[in-house]
């Protein structure tokens, strides 16, 4: 079935991310239904709609908005699906959810309007905030800011309120809007990216 505005997904790894396996062993990470923080992100495409003239190809890994495989209890306590269900584990995605794609023999890409960020450790000896405010290391970005000559490994500014988290490959990101990144900054060589472990359990 193709949808006339919507692609087709199913999630690639699960629904949730609550576990992990530490060796041979499984570790949970949450028991809450609604934390959006642990529902997966991670979809492949199925189907294209019909009227599309993206870049996006069946078979494609995406990272979606967390409310797409996301479950909910409703007002009178019912367990329910996200609105983006169709059947049988598969559900409809619109283009402004998507966020990154890659396919065979690439790296992710951002798609048009976005782009991920690494936050830098905050060198600030009197805060007790661990990493730096609104400075970030960028990851993936889209075509608009390479045409604006910014570059995956380049330091850069964006506006208060502007990133949104999430893990990628066990790596903390923050998704930004292209449009919020203020300032491209010189590379002094002493930044340090911030990882905590939590972020990078495998």
């Amino acid at each position: 079935m193709r949808s006339p505005y919507n692609y087709l997904i199913k999630p690639e790894e699960g629904r949730t991310t609550s576990v992990k396996k530490v060796g041979d062993q499984e570790l949970i990470l949450n028991t809450e239904l609604q934390n959006h923080q642990y529902v997966s992100r991670r979809g492949i495409i199925l189907e294209r709609p019909i009227v599309d003239e993206g870049i996006l190809k069946e078979g494609d890994s995406i990272i979606v908005h967390h409310n797409v495989f996301r479950r909910f209890y409703d007002m009178k306590g019912n367990e329910k699906n996200s609105a983006s269900y169709y059947k049988e584990g598969m559900y409809f995605c619109y283009n402004d959810q998507v966020f990154l794609y890659k396919r065979t023999g690439m790296d992710w890409k951002a798609l048009e309007g976005y782009c991920f960020v690494k936050p830098l450790e905050s060198t600030d000896e009197f805060s007790s905030d661990k990493e730096q405010p609104n400075v970030g290391v960028i990851r993936y970005l889209d075509n608009g800011l390479e045409a604006a000559g910014v570059s995956a490994g380049d330091v850069v500014g964006f506006t208060p309120g502007s990133e949104y988290e999430f893990i990628i490959d066990d790596e903390r990101l923050y998704r930004v809007h292209a449009g919020s990144i203020t300032i491209k900054y010189e590379r002094e060589g002493s930044e340090k990216e911030y990882a905590p472990s939590w972020s990078e359990i495998s």
